[in-house]
Protein backbone atom coordinates (compact mmCIF):
# COMPACT_ATOMS: atom_id res chain seq x y z
CA UNK A 1 0.00 0.00 0.00
CA UNK A 2 1.07 3.61 -0.49
CA UNK A 3 3.59 5.05 1.97
CA UNK A 4 4.02 8.75 2.63
CA UNK A 5 7.04 10.49 1.14
CA UNK A 6 8.72 13.54 2.69
CA UNK A 7 6.20 15.92 1.14
CA UNK A 8 3.19 13.96 2.42
CA UNK A 9 4.63 13.81 5.93
CA UNK A 10 5.49 17.51 6.07
CA UNK A 11 2.15 18.51 4.57
CA UNK A 12 0.07 16.54 7.09
CA UNK A 13 2.18 17.51 10.12
CA UNK A 14 2.06 21.20 9.18
CA UNK A 15 -1.72 20.99 8.88
CA UNK A 16 -1.96 19.48 12.38
CA UNK A 17 0.11 22.34 13.81
CA UNK A 18 -1.98 24.90 11.96
CA UNK A 19 -5.27 23.41 13.12
CA UNK A 20 -4.09 23.19 16.73
CA UNK A 21 -3.54 26.95 16.65
CA UNK A 22 -6.96 27.53 15.05
CA UNK A 23 -8.75 25.42 17.66
CA UNK A 24 -6.94 27.32 20.40
CA UNK A 25 -8.20 30.60 18.96
CA UNK A 26 -11.75 29.23 18.80
CA UNK A 27 -11.64 27.99 22.40
CA UNK A 28 -10.28 31.34 23.61
CA UNK A 29 -13.09 33.20 21.83
CA UNK A 30 -10.75 34.92 19.40
CA UNK A 31 -12.58 33.18 16.56
CA UNK A 32 -16.38 33.05 16.37
CA UNK A 33 -18.10 29.85 15.23
CA UNK A 34 -18.80 31.46 11.84
CA UNK A 35 -15.12 32.35 11.46
CA UNK A 36 -14.02 28.92 12.64
CA UNK A 37 -16.44 26.94 10.44
CA UNK A 38 -14.48 27.06 7.14
CA UNK A 39 -11.26 26.21 9.01
CA UNK A 40 -12.71 23.15 10.74
CA UNK A 41 -14.40 21.93 7.57
CA UNK A 42 -11.03 21.97 5.80
CA UNK A 43 -9.97 19.44 8.43
CA UNK A 44 -13.03 17.20 8.28
CA UNK A 45 -14.68 18.52 11.44
CA UNK A 46 -18.47 18.96 11.30
CA UNK A 47 -20.85 20.32 13.91
CA UNK A 48 -23.63 17.74 14.05
CA UNK A 49 -26.90 17.57 15.94
CA UNK A 50 -25.44 16.81 19.37
CA UNK A 51 -21.67 17.13 19.04
CA UNK A 52 -18.80 17.56 16.63
CA UNK A 53 -18.14 14.79 14.11
CA UNK A 54 -14.71 14.09 12.62
CA UNK A 55 -14.55 12.43 9.21
CA UNK A 56 -11.23 10.71 8.57
CA UNK A 57 -10.04 10.01 5.03
CA UNK A 58 -9.28 6.43 4.01
CA UNK A 59 -8.00 6.88 0.43
CA UNK A 60 -9.66 4.30 -1.84
CA UNK A 61 -10.68 2.51 1.37
CA UNK A 62 -7.31 0.84 2.04
CA UNK A 63 -6.08 0.39 5.61
CA UNK A 64 -3.17 -1.43 7.21
CA UNK A 65 -3.55 -3.32 10.46
CA UNK A 66 -1.52 -0.58 12.16
CA UNK A 67 -3.88 2.11 10.90
CA UNK A 68 -6.96 0.15 12.00
CA UNK A 69 -5.48 -0.23 15.48
CA UNK A 70 -4.97 3.51 15.64
CA UNK A 71 -8.60 4.11 14.65
CA UNK A 72 -9.64 1.73 17.42
CA UNK A 73 -7.48 3.62 19.90
CA UNK A 74 -8.95 6.96 18.82
CA UNK A 75 -12.47 5.58 19.19
CA UNK A 76 -11.73 4.35 22.70
CA UNK A 77 -9.74 7.39 23.88
CA UNK A 78 -11.54 10.31 22.27
CA UNK A 79 -14.99 9.01 21.32
CA UNK A 80 -17.47 6.50 22.72
CA UNK A 81 -15.65 3.34 21.74
CA UNK A 82 -16.69 2.94 18.12
CA UNK A 83 -16.43 4.36 14.60
CA UNK A 84 -18.82 4.56 11.66
CA UNK A 85 -17.61 3.45 8.21
CA UNK A 86 -19.22 5.36 5.35
CA UNK A 87 -20.16 4.89 1.70
CA UNK A 88 -17.22 7.16 0.79
CA UNK A 89 -14.79 4.59 2.23
CA UNK A 90 -14.12 6.92 5.18
CA UNK A 91 -14.64 6.57 8.93
CA UNK A 92 -16.51 9.02 11.16
CA UNK A 93 -16.17 9.61 14.88
CA UNK A 94 -19.41 11.07 16.20
CA UNK A 95 -18.49 12.36 19.68
CA UNK A 96 -15.02 14.02 19.78
CA UNK A 97 -14.53 17.10 21.96
CA UNK A 98 -13.31 20.15 20.09
CA UNK A 99 -10.28 20.55 22.34
CA UNK A 100 -9.23 16.95 21.55
CA UNK A 101 -9.40 17.19 17.76
CA UNK A 102 -5.81 18.46 17.23
CA UNK A 103 -4.56 15.50 19.28
CA UNK A 104 -6.68 13.14 17.16
CA UNK A 105 -5.19 14.58 13.97
CA UNK A 106 -1.71 14.19 15.42
CA UNK A 107 -2.47 10.57 16.27
CA UNK A 108 -3.70 10.03 12.72
CA UNK A 109 -0.59 11.64 11.24
CA UNK A 110 1.57 9.18 13.18
CA UNK A 111 0.14 6.35 11.03
CA UNK A 112 -0.03 8.30 7.73
CA UNK A 113 -3.68 9.34 7.96
CA UNK A 114 -5.55 12.65 8.03
CA UNK A 115 -8.97 14.29 7.64
CA UNK A 116 -8.07 16.76 4.87
CA UNK A 117 -10.58 17.20 2.04
CA UNK A 118 -13.24 15.06 3.69
CA UNK A 119 -15.46 18.15 3.71
CA UNK A 120 -15.90 21.41 1.87
CA UNK A 121 -16.29 22.32 -1.80
CA UNK A 122 -13.25 20.45 -2.98
CA UNK A 123 -12.32 17.08 -4.48
CA UNK A 124 -13.27 14.60 -1.78
CA UNK A 125 -11.80 11.19 -0.97
CA UNK A 126 -11.30 9.33 -4.25
CA UNK A 127 -12.98 5.92 -4.08
CA UNK A 128 -12.04 2.68 -5.80
CA UNK A 129 -12.99 -1.00 -6.07
CA UNK A 130 -12.62 -2.88 -2.78
CA UNK A 131 -11.49 -5.96 -4.74
CA UNK A 132 -8.67 -4.03 -6.44
CA UNK A 133 -5.50 -6.08 -6.76
CA UNK A 134 -7.36 -9.35 -6.22
CA UNK A 135 -10.24 -9.52 -8.71
CA UNK A 136 -9.57 -12.14 -11.45
CA UNK A 137 -11.54 -10.03 -13.97
CA UNK A 138 -9.69 -6.80 -13.20
CA UNK A 139 -8.38 -4.82 -16.17
CA UNK A 140 -6.04 -2.80 -13.97
CA UNK A 141 -5.61 -1.89 -10.31
CA UNK A 142 -7.92 1.06 -9.66
CA UNK A 143 -6.01 2.02 -6.49
CA UNK A 144 -3.01 3.13 -8.56
CA UNK A 145 -5.10 5.70 -10.40
CA UNK A 146 -7.02 6.77 -7.30
CA UNK A 147 -3.70 7.48 -5.56
CA UNK A 148 -2.42 9.50 -8.52
CA UNK A 149 -5.63 11.55 -8.49
CA UNK A 150 -5.34 11.98 -4.71
CA UNK A 151 -1.83 13.38 -4.98
CA UNK A 152 -2.76 15.65 -7.88
CA UNK A 153 -5.93 16.97 -6.26
CA UNK A 154 -4.72 17.54 -2.70
CA UNK A 155 -4.78 21.32 -2.22
CA UNK A 156 -4.84 21.90 -5.98
CA UNK A 157 -4.92 25.72 -6.08
CA UNK A 158 -7.64 25.89 -8.74
CA UNK A 159 -9.95 23.37 -7.13
CA UNK A 160 -9.89 24.17 -3.41
CA UNK A 161 -13.09 26.27 -3.62
CA UNK A 162 -15.29 24.64 -6.24
CA UNK A 163 -18.99 25.54 -6.63
CA UNK A 164 -19.81 22.40 -4.62
CA UNK A 165 -18.23 19.21 -3.27
CA UNK A 166 -16.81 16.97 -5.97
CA UNK A 167 -16.57 13.17 -5.98
CA UNK A 168 -14.50 10.90 -8.21
CA UNK A 169 -14.61 7.08 -8.38
CA UNK A 170 -12.45 4.60 -10.31
CA UNK A 171 -13.26 1.01 -11.22
CA UNK A 172 -10.96 -1.48 -12.90
CA UNK A 173 -13.44 -4.33 -13.21
CA UNK A 174 -16.18 -5.10 -15.74
CA UNK A 175 -18.50 -5.40 -12.71
CA UNK A 176 -18.80 -2.02 -11.04
CA UNK A 177 -18.62 -2.12 -7.24
CA UNK A 178 -17.87 1.61 -6.84
CA UNK A 179 -21.08 3.21 -8.21
CA UNK A 180 -19.08 5.19 -10.79
CA UNK A 181 -22.22 6.30 -12.59
CA UNK A 182 -23.41 8.19 -9.50
CA UNK A 183 -20.26 10.31 -9.19
CA UNK A 184 -19.34 13.76 -10.49
CA UNK A 185 -16.62 12.00 -12.46
CA UNK A 186 -16.58 8.25 -12.98
CA UNK A 187 -13.56 6.50 -14.47
CA UNK A 188 -13.86 3.01 -15.96
CA UNK A 189 -10.56 1.35 -16.83
CA UNK A 190 -10.52 -0.18 -20.31
CA UNK A 191 -8.11 -1.59 -22.84
CA UNK A 192 -7.72 0.13 -26.20
CA UNK A 193 -7.37 -1.57 -29.55
CA UNK A 194 -3.61 -1.93 -29.10
CA UNK A 195 -3.94 -3.24 -25.54
CA UNK A 196 -3.11 0.10 -23.97
CA UNK A 197 -4.79 0.86 -20.64
CA UNK A 198 -7.07 3.90 -20.66
CA UNK A 199 -10.35 5.21 -19.31
CA UNK A 200 -13.95 5.72 -20.25
CA UNK A 201 -14.72 9.08 -18.63
CA UNK A 202 -18.21 9.82 -17.32
CA UNK A 203 -19.44 13.15 -15.94
CA UNK A 204 -22.47 14.38 -14.06
CA UNK A 205 -23.70 11.56 -11.88
CA UNK A 206 -25.06 12.11 -8.40
CA UNK A 207 -27.87 11.51 -5.93
CA UNK A 208 -29.41 14.05 -3.54
CA UNK A 209 -32.38 16.17 -4.54
CA UNK A 210 -31.85 15.58 -8.24
CA UNK A 211 -30.52 12.07 -8.90
CA UNK A 212 -28.79 11.64 -12.24
CA UNK A 213 -26.74 8.97 -13.97
CA UNK A 214 -23.39 10.14 -15.34
CA UNK A 215 -22.91 10.54 -19.08
CA UNK A 216 -19.88 9.52 -21.12
CA UNK A 217 -17.73 12.41 -22.38
CA UNK A 218 -14.75 10.34 -23.56
CA UNK A 219 -15.05 6.73 -24.73
CA UNK A 220 -11.33 6.07 -24.39
CA UNK A 221 -8.78 8.38 -22.80
CA UNK A 222 -5.15 7.19 -22.90
CA UNK A 223 -3.75 6.93 -19.39
CA UNK A 224 -1.05 9.54 -19.93
CA UNK A 225 -3.75 12.20 -20.43
CA UNK A 226 -5.72 11.37 -17.28
CA UNK A 227 -4.80 14.33 -15.08
CA UNK A 228 -4.86 16.96 -17.81
CA UNK A 229 -8.29 15.83 -18.96
CA UNK A 230 -9.61 15.85 -15.41
CA UNK A 231 -8.21 19.35 -15.07
CA UNK A 232 -10.11 20.45 -18.17
CA UNK A 233 -13.37 19.05 -16.76
CA UNK A 234 -12.86 20.76 -13.44
CA UNK A 235 -11.89 24.07 -15.04
CA UNK A 236 -15.12 24.12 -17.04
CA UNK A 237 -17.10 23.25 -13.93
CA UNK A 238 -15.27 25.83 -11.83
CA UNK A 239 -16.09 28.54 -14.37
CA UNK A 240 -19.71 27.61 -15.14
CA UNK A 241 -21.00 25.78 -12.05
CA UNK A 242 -23.76 27.60 -10.17
CA UNK A 243 -22.56 29.45 -7.06
CA UNK A 244 -25.80 31.32 -6.39
CA UNK A 245 -27.79 28.21 -5.42
CA UNK A 246 -26.16 25.26 -3.66
CA UNK A 247 -29.00 22.98 -4.71
CA UNK A 248 -28.08 23.58 -8.35
CA UNK A 249 -24.31 23.77 -7.91
CA UNK A 250 -23.26 20.19 -8.69
CA UNK A 251 -21.81 19.36 -12.10
CA UNK A 252 -24.81 17.12 -12.82
CA UNK A 253 -26.95 20.29 -13.07
CA UNK A 254 -24.44 21.81 -15.48
CA UNK A 255 -24.66 18.65 -17.60
CA UNK A 256 -28.46 18.78 -17.52
CA UNK A 257 -28.76 22.49 -18.36
CA UNK A 258 -25.95 22.65 -20.93
CA UNK A 259 -26.42 19.28 -22.59
CA UNK A 260 -23.78 16.56 -22.72
CA UNK A 261 -22.67 17.31 -26.30
CA UNK A 262 -22.11 21.00 -25.69
CA UNK A 263 -20.39 20.33 -22.38
CA UNK A 264 -18.11 17.77 -24.02
CA UNK A 265 -17.20 20.38 -26.62
CA UNK A 266 -16.38 22.88 -23.86
CA UNK A 267 -14.20 20.32 -22.08
CA UNK A 268 -12.36 19.45 -25.28
CA UNK A 269 -11.81 23.13 -26.05
CA UNK A 270 -10.45 23.72 -22.57
CA UNK A 271 -8.22 20.70 -22.93
CA UNK A 272 -6.80 22.07 -26.18
CA UNK A 273 -6.36 25.52 -24.62
CA UNK A 274 -4.11 24.15 -21.89
CA UNK A 275 -2.21 21.89 -24.30
CA UNK A 276 0.83 24.19 -24.50
CA UNK A 277 1.24 23.94 -20.72
CA UNK A 278 0.07 20.36 -20.48
CA UNK A 279 2.41 17.77 -19.05
CA UNK A 280 1.45 14.19 -19.76
CA UNK A 281 1.42 11.86 -16.79
CA UNK A 282 5.00 10.48 -16.80
CA UNK A 283 5.29 6.72 -17.20
CA UNK A 284 7.92 6.72 -14.47
CA UNK A 285 5.49 8.32 -12.03
CA UNK A 286 2.79 5.80 -12.88
CA UNK A 287 5.24 2.98 -12.23
CA UNK A 288 6.47 4.61 -8.99
CA UNK A 289 2.93 4.69 -7.62
CA UNK A 290 2.15 1.25 -9.04
CA UNK A 291 5.12 -0.20 -7.14
CA UNK A 292 3.31 0.60 -3.88
CA UNK A 293 0.51 -1.75 -4.93
CA UNK A 294 2.62 -4.69 -6.07
CA UNK A 295 1.22 -8.11 -5.27
CA UNK A 296 2.09 -9.45 -1.83
CA UNK A 297 4.15 -12.62 -1.53
CA UNK A 298 1.50 -15.19 -2.45
CA UNK A 299 2.05 -18.86 -1.68
CA UNK A 300 1.85 -21.42 -4.47
CA UNK A 301 -1.38 -23.20 -3.62
CA UNK A 302 -3.82 -25.52 -5.31
CA UNK A 303 -7.16 -23.91 -6.07
CA UNK A 304 -9.11 -26.81 -4.55
CA UNK A 305 -8.95 -27.22 -0.77
CA UNK A 306 -10.63 -30.37 0.52
CA UNK A 307 -10.75 -29.13 4.13
CA UNK A 308 -12.59 -25.97 3.06
CA UNK A 309 -15.24 -27.99 1.26
CA UNK A 310 -15.65 -30.34 4.24
CA UNK A 311 -16.20 -27.42 6.61
CA UNK A 312 -18.81 -25.93 4.27
CA UNK A 313 -20.70 -29.21 4.49
CA UNK A 314 -20.25 -29.80 8.22
CA UNK A 315 -21.01 -26.30 9.52
CA UNK A 316 -24.25 -24.93 8.06
CA UNK A 317 -23.66 -21.36 9.26
CA UNK A 318 -20.19 -21.33 7.74
CA UNK A 319 -21.60 -22.77 4.55
CA UNK A 320 -24.05 -19.89 4.34
CA UNK A 321 -21.28 -17.37 5.01
CA UNK A 322 -19.00 -18.93 2.40
CA UNK A 323 -21.84 -18.92 -0.15
CA UNK A 324 -22.31 -15.17 -0.08
CA UNK A 325 -19.36 -13.55 1.67
CA UNK A 326 -16.41 -14.92 -0.29
CA UNK A 327 -15.51 -14.08 -3.87
CA UNK A 328 -13.03 -15.57 -6.37
CA UNK A 329 -9.39 -14.44 -6.25
CA UNK A 330 -6.95 -14.07 -9.13
CA UNK A 331 -4.54 -16.51 -7.48
CA UNK A 332 -5.26 -20.22 -7.03
CA UNK A 333 -5.86 -21.21 -3.44
CA UNK A 334 -6.95 -17.71 -2.34
CA UNK A 335 -10.33 -16.00 -1.92
CA UNK A 336 -11.62 -12.50 -1.20
CA UNK A 337 -13.46 -12.42 2.13
CA UNK A 338 -16.24 -9.88 2.77
CA UNK A 339 -16.89 -8.92 6.40
CA UNK A 340 -20.37 -7.66 7.13
CA UNK A 341 -20.70 -4.67 9.45
CA UNK A 342 -24.46 -5.35 9.52
CA UNK A 343 -25.14 -7.76 12.38
CA UNK A 344 -28.87 -8.17 13.00
CA UNK A 345 -30.02 -5.25 15.14
CA UNK A 346 -26.74 -3.34 14.79
CA UNK A 347 -26.18 0.15 13.39
CA UNK A 348 -25.09 -0.37 9.75
CA UNK A 349 -21.43 0.46 9.23
CA UNK A 350 -20.51 0.72 12.91
CA UNK A 351 -17.58 -1.15 14.48
CA UNK A 352 -16.51 -0.98 18.10
CA UNK A 353 -12.92 -0.27 19.08
CA UNK A 354 -12.63 -3.87 20.29
CA UNK A 355 -13.87 -5.12 16.92
CA UNK A 356 -11.48 -2.84 15.03
CA UNK A 357 -8.53 -4.13 17.05
CA UNK A 358 -9.61 -7.71 16.40
CA UNK A 359 -10.00 -6.98 12.68
CA UNK A 360 -6.48 -5.49 12.59
CA UNK A 361 -5.06 -8.63 14.19
CA UNK A 362 -7.00 -10.90 11.85
CA UNK A 363 -5.84 -8.89 8.83
CA UNK A 364 -2.23 -9.36 9.88
CA UNK A 365 -2.80 -13.07 10.37
CA UNK A 366 -4.98 -13.86 7.37
CA UNK A 367 -4.92 -11.03 4.79
CA UNK A 368 -1.34 -9.80 4.32
CA UNK A 369 -2.04 -6.97 6.78
CA UNK A 370 -4.56 -5.22 4.50
CA UNK A 371 -8.20 -4.23 5.05
CA UNK A 372 -10.46 -2.38 2.63
CA UNK A 373 -13.57 -0.38 3.46
CA UNK A 374 -16.32 -0.89 0.90
CA UNK A 375 -18.81 1.42 -0.75
CA UNK A 376 -21.53 -0.62 0.99
CA UNK A 377 -20.22 0.07 4.53
CA UNK A 378 -18.56 -3.31 4.98
CA UNK A 379 -14.94 -4.50 5.08
CA UNK A 380 -12.88 -6.76 2.82
CA UNK A 381 -9.89 -9.01 3.37
CA UNK A 382 -8.63 -9.25 -0.20
CA UNK A 383 -6.03 -12.01 0.13
CA UNK A 384 -7.11 -14.97 2.25
CA UNK A 385 -5.81 -18.52 1.78
CA UNK A 386 -8.74 -20.80 1.15
CA UNK A 387 -7.40 -23.21 3.75
CA UNK A 388 -7.63 -20.41 6.37
CA UNK A 389 -11.17 -19.26 5.60
CA UNK A 390 -12.93 -21.40 8.20
CA UNK A 391 -10.57 -20.34 10.98
CA UNK A 392 -11.01 -16.70 9.95
CA UNK A 393 -14.80 -16.98 9.98
CA UNK A 394 -14.83 -18.60 13.42
CA UNK A 395 -12.84 -15.69 14.83
CA UNK A 396 -15.07 -13.16 13.05
CA UNK A 397 -18.13 -14.86 14.48
CA UNK A 398 -16.68 -14.53 18.00
CA UNK A 399 -16.69 -10.71 17.58
CA UNK A 400 -20.20 -10.62 16.02
CA UNK A 401 -18.84 -9.98 12.52
CA UNK A 402 -19.45 -13.39 10.99
CA UNK A 403 -22.95 -12.58 9.73
CA UNK A 404 -23.54 -14.33 6.36
CA UNK A 405 -25.69 -11.60 4.84
CA UNK A 406 -23.62 -9.86 2.16
CA UNK A 407 -25.98 -8.59 -0.56
CA UNK A 408 -29.08 -9.78 1.31
CA UNK A 409 -31.94 -7.69 2.66
CA UNK A 410 -30.32 -7.17 6.08
CA UNK A 411 -27.08 -5.86 4.51
CA UNK A 412 -28.55 -2.36 4.59
CA UNK A 413 -26.82 0.89 3.66
CA UNK A 414 -28.00 3.61 6.04
CA UNK A 415 -26.94 7.15 6.80
CA UNK A 416 -26.66 8.25 10.47
CA UNK A 417 -30.00 10.05 10.15
CA UNK A 418 -31.53 12.22 12.85
CA UNK A 419 -29.76 10.29 15.61
CA UNK A 420 -26.68 12.34 14.70
CA UNK A 421 -27.05 14.53 11.62
CA UNK A 422 -28.25 18.12 11.85
CA UNK A 423 -29.54 17.98 8.26
CA UNK A 424 -31.67 14.85 8.66
CA UNK A 425 -35.42 15.10 9.03
CA UNK A 426 -36.00 11.47 10.11
CA UNK A 427 -34.15 8.60 11.71
CA UNK A 428 -32.52 5.92 9.57
CA UNK A 429 -30.75 3.59 11.98
CA UNK A 430 -33.85 2.47 13.97
CA UNK A 431 -35.72 1.71 10.74
CA UNK A 432 -32.77 -0.31 9.43
CA UNK A 433 -32.64 -2.24 12.71
CA UNK A 434 -36.36 -3.00 12.61
CA UNK A 435 -36.11 -4.28 9.04
CA UNK A 436 -33.11 -6.43 9.99
CA UNK A 437 -35.06 -7.96 12.87
CA UNK A 438 -38.13 -8.57 10.70
CA UNK A 439 -35.98 -10.50 8.21
CA UNK A 440 -33.55 -11.98 10.75
CA UNK A 441 -34.15 -15.59 9.69
CA UNK A 442 -31.21 -16.45 7.41
CA UNK A 443 -33.08 -19.15 5.52
CA UNK A 444 -35.67 -16.55 4.63
CA UNK A 445 -33.00 -14.08 3.55
CA UNK A 446 -31.31 -16.64 1.32
CA UNK A 447 -34.67 -17.56 -0.19
CA UNK A 448 -35.26 -13.90 -1.05
CA UNK A 449 -31.78 -13.69 -2.54
CA UNK A 450 -29.86 -10.61 -3.58
CA UNK A 451 -31.74 -7.47 -2.54
CA UNK A 452 -30.04 -4.12 -1.98
CA UNK A 453 -31.97 -2.03 0.54
CA UNK A 454 -30.79 1.54 1.24
CA UNK A 455 -32.12 4.19 3.64
CA UNK A 456 -31.62 7.97 3.75
CA UNK A 457 -32.81 10.20 6.57
CA UNK A 458 -33.33 13.19 4.27
CA UNK A 459 -33.30 14.33 0.66
CA UNK A 460 -29.49 14.67 0.65
CA UNK A 461 -29.45 10.89 0.05
CA UNK A 462 -26.34 9.96 2.03
CA UNK A 463 -27.84 6.48 2.33
CA UNK A 464 -28.03 6.22 -1.49
CA UNK A 465 -31.70 5.29 -1.43
CA UNK A 466 -32.12 6.26 -5.10
CA UNK A 467 -29.73 3.42 -6.02
CA UNK A 468 -31.38 0.75 -3.87
CA UNK A 469 -33.38 -2.12 -5.30
CA UNK A 470 -35.66 -0.98 -2.49
CA UNK A 471 -34.96 2.58 -1.40
CA UNK A 472 -36.35 4.34 1.66
CA UNK A 473 -36.34 8.14 2.00
CA UNK A 474 -37.32 9.74 5.27
CA UNK A 475 -39.55 12.82 4.97
CA UNK A 476 -40.96 15.14 7.61
CA UNK A 477 -44.72 15.72 7.69
CA UNK A 478 -45.68 18.32 10.26
CA UNK A 479 -43.15 16.97 12.70
CA UNK A 480 -43.99 13.30 12.04
CA UNK A 481 -41.50 10.88 10.47
CA UNK A 482 -42.70 9.32 7.22
CA UNK A 483 -40.87 7.14 4.73
CA UNK A 484 -41.16 7.06 0.96
CA UNK A 485 -40.48 3.87 -0.99
CA UNK A 486 -38.61 3.70 -4.29
CA UNK A 487 -38.12 0.56 -6.35
CA UNK A 488 -35.73 -0.46 -9.11
CA UNK A 489 -32.57 1.48 -8.30
CA UNK A 490 -29.17 0.00 -9.05
CA UNK A 491 -25.60 1.22 -8.49
CA UNK A 492 -23.72 -1.22 -10.75
CA UNK A 493 -22.64 -0.90 -14.40
CA UNK A 494 -26.35 -1.21 -15.25
CA UNK A 495 -27.19 1.84 -13.14
CA UNK A 496 -30.76 2.96 -12.65
CA UNK A 497 -32.63 5.40 -10.41
CA UNK A 498 -35.40 4.01 -8.25
CA UNK A 499 -38.95 5.13 -8.93
CA UNK A 500 -41.29 6.41 -6.21
CA UNK A 501 -44.19 3.98 -5.92
CA UNK A 502 -46.71 6.14 -4.08
CA UNK A 503 -47.46 8.10 -0.89
CA UNK A 504 -45.12 7.85 2.07
CA UNK A 505 -45.66 5.45 4.97
CA UNK A 506 -45.58 6.32 8.66
CA UNK A 507 -42.77 5.00 10.84
CA UNK A 508 -45.17 2.37 12.17
CA UNK A 509 -46.09 1.23 8.63
CA UNK A 510 -42.78 1.25 6.75
CA UNK A 511 -41.46 -2.17 7.79
CA UNK A 512 -44.76 -3.82 6.86
CA UNK A 513 -44.61 -2.03 3.50
CA UNK A 514 -41.12 -3.41 2.83
CA UNK A 515 -42.30 -6.89 3.72
CA UNK A 516 -45.27 -6.54 1.37
CA UNK A 517 -42.93 -5.58 -1.49
CA UNK A 518 -40.81 -8.64 -0.77
CA UNK A 519 -43.83 -10.95 -0.65
CA UNK A 520 -45.11 -9.61 -3.99
CA UNK A 521 -41.71 -10.32 -5.51
CA UNK A 522 -41.62 -13.85 -4.14
CA UNK A 523 -45.06 -14.48 -5.58
CA UNK A 524 -44.26 -13.33 -9.10
CA UNK A 525 -40.61 -14.19 -9.64
CA UNK A 526 -39.51 -16.86 -12.04
CA UNK A 527 -37.30 -19.59 -10.62
CA UNK A 528 -34.08 -18.09 -9.16
CA UNK A 529 -34.97 -14.67 -10.60
CA UNK A 530 -33.42 -11.81 -8.61
CA UNK A 531 -35.54 -8.98 -7.24
CA UNK A 532 -34.19 -6.34 -9.63
CA UNK A 533 -34.68 -8.58 -12.66
CA UNK A 534 -38.23 -9.38 -11.62
CA UNK A 535 -39.02 -5.71 -11.04
CA UNK A 536 -37.65 -4.74 -14.43
CA UNK A 537 -39.70 -7.50 -16.05
CA UNK A 538 -43.09 -6.72 -14.46
CA UNK A 539 -42.74 -3.02 -13.60
CA UNK A 540 -44.12 -1.21 -10.57
CA UNK A 541 -47.82 -1.99 -10.98
CA UNK A 542 -48.08 -5.24 -8.95
CA UNK A 543 -46.19 -3.61 -6.08
CA UNK A 544 -48.35 -0.47 -6.13
CA UNK A 545 -51.53 -2.52 -6.09
CA UNK A 546 -50.31 -4.56 -3.13
CA UNK A 547 -49.21 -1.46 -1.23
CA UNK A 548 -52.10 0.89 -1.96
CA UNK A 549 -54.93 -1.19 -3.42
CA UNK A 550 -56.62 -0.99 -6.80
CA UNK A 551 -58.67 2.17 -6.15
CA UNK A 552 -55.96 4.20 -4.46
CA UNK A 553 -53.51 3.19 -7.15
CA UNK A 554 -55.91 4.25 -9.89
CA UNK A 555 -56.43 7.60 -8.17
CA UNK A 556 -52.67 8.14 -7.85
Amino acid sequence: MYKYDEFDTAFVNERVTQFREQVGRRLSGELSEDEFKPLRLMNGLYLQLHAYMLRVAIPYGLLSGTQMRKLAEIGRTYDRGYGHFTTRQNIQFNWPRLEDTPDILEELASVEMHAIQTSGNCIRNVTADQYAGADPEEIDDSRVWAELIRQWSSLHPEFTYLPRKFKIAVTGSPHDRTAVKFHDIGLILKKGENGEIGFEVLVGGGLGRTPMIARTVREFLPQKHLLSYLEAILRVYNQLGRRDNKYKARIKILVHETGIDELKSMIDSEWLAIEKDRVDLPAAEIERVRSHFADPAFDDLLDHDHGFEVKRFEDQMFGQWAKGNIAPHKRPGYVIANISLKPIGGAPGDATSAQMEAIANLADEYSMGEICVTHEQNLVFAHVRKRDVYALWKKLDEIQLGTPNKGLISDIIACPGMDYCALATTRSIPVAQRIQRRFADLDRQFNIGELKLKISGCINACGHHHAGHIGILGVDRRGEEYYQLTLGGNATENASIGKIVGPAFSSAEIVDAVEKVVEVYLGLRHESEKFLDAYRRVGEEPFKVALFGEKKNAAA
